[in-house]
């Protein structure tokens, strides 16, 4: 079943105080409506108005896991490089100093690794309360 589309012809005409239109401005921004218009319509005819909800908390931990996501890929492109390097190796001496190098990338590595995984944890409590 088609929708029939019929064009709105009538006008309606109503005077607010500047209050009152920055309040309504405000609830209209919070909304997923496209249109100013459409709010009011929903508002006149009792539809149910869908809103846009934000939790404060998460923000801080999508932040932190951001940095952390930027941090592994410095730690990545740097242990790439790694074995770039190894594949063009010849001396062993260069073989030693590499080995040490990698030890300590794979620490760093871990330790990113855990981070994120806390990070993890304190959103899924935080989802699941």
């Amino acid at each position: 079943m088609k929708k029939e589309k019929t064009n709105r012809t009538q006008w309606i005409h109503i005077r607010l105080t500047p209050d009152e239109y920055q309040k309504l401005q405000q609830r209209f921004q919070k909304t997923t409506c496209r249109k100013f218009s459409e709010y009011i319509r929903y508002c006149l005819f009792e539809k149910q108005v869908v809103t846009n909800y934000r939790n404060a908390s998460l923000d801080n931990a999508m932040e932190e896991i951001s940095q952390l996501k930027n941090e592994l890929n410095h730690i990545g492109i740097n242990y790439n490089q790694a074995v770039k390097k190894l594949h063009s190796l010849w001396r062993i001496e260069d073989f030693k100093v590499w080995i040490e190098k990698n030890e300590k990338d794979k620490i760093s590595l871990f330790q990113k690794i855990e981070a994120i995984d806390k990070h993890l944890q304190k959103i899924g409590e935080l989802w699941l309360q």
